[in-house]
């Protein structure tokens, strides 16, 4: 199960939970094995710059290469273009997750 982390200066005009659905589409586009993406989205009222912040994990599997990973960044990158109303700085990472981390969904 995937994990997105939206970190955000609160001037930037955006529908955090529209966004991360999509976040949700394009990683499930791409690896269709990879699960719910557990989201969140952190505004922040004090910040230097406007600027969004996406960090994204992920399990470690065979599958996931770094050209998985950029190709999976390429995709984000462009869609998270056309969510955002002004120019900003955005920045995008993909980690893994570590080995020993387990999540369950709810029953």
């Amino acid at each position: 199960m995937p994990q997105a982390d939206l970190k955000y200066s609160a001037d930037l005009e955006i529908e955090p939970v529209e966004l991360l659905a999509r976040i949700e589409a394009i990683i499930d586009e791409h690896d269709s094995g990879a699960g719910a993406c557990k989201g969140r989205a952190y505004p922040t009222a004090e910040y230097h710059h406007s600027h969004l912040l996406l960090d994204i994990a992920v399990l470690s599997k065979p599958h996931r290469n770094d050209e998985w990973a950029n190709a999976l960044l390429g995709k984000l990158v462009h869609a998270l273009a056309q969510y955002i109303p002004k120019p900003c700085h955005v920045a995008v990472g993909i980690g893994f997750l570590s080995p020993y981390y387990r999540s369950k969904p709810p029953k």
